[in-house]
């Protein structure tokens, strides 16, 4: 039993990750896209060993499933190379769990889907898709804090 615990608190990332991006239903979690949450979470705001290149590979299935060719993986890139630059963004330290730089990271590549496509349907589906995916990101990450106590 003593054993387990530490092993769940460390695998903690790596299984949300995966059950999130498992659990996709179209309206609520399209294509897993509340993968990006834990990814953002555990590679920028609480560094993880090999967490850097499992979120790369897990935007990279979330592109397959979106049908959009490296696009989130190009933007997790993006912001892993502005991440380097902590003399200027430092994620790390932001207050409520970096949720403002989640909302930018979120709302980069949203605003550039909601431009590749301009129709109402697309307009409506991401303004509720950057919704959801910012009002869930609290309690995700909270359950984090509380699991390492």
């Amino acid at each position: 039993m003593y054993k387990i615990i530490p092993f769940l608190k460390k695998s903690l990332p790596f299984l949300m990750t995966l059950f999130l991006w498992r659990m996709s239903v179209h309206f609520w979690n399209p294509a897993g896209i509340l993968a990006l949450i834990p990814i953002f979470y555990y590679t920028f705001v609480r560094h993880t060993k090999w967490f850097a290149l499992f979120g790369f590979i897990f935007c990279f299935l979330i592109d397959y499933r979106c049908n959009l060719p490296l696009f989130w993986s190009c933007i997790y890139c993006l912001f892993y190379a502005a991440d380097g630059f902590q003399n200027y963004i430092d994620i790390e330290h932001m207050d409520n769990n970096a949720q403002f730089g989640f909302m930018f990271f979120s709302g980069l590549g949203i605003i550039l889907l909601i431009f590749s496509g301009l129709t109402w349907l697309n307009l409506v589906n991401n303004i509720w898709l950057f919704l959801w995916l910012n009002v869930l990101y609290i309690p995700i990450t909270h359950l984090d804090n509380w699991a390492k106590q």
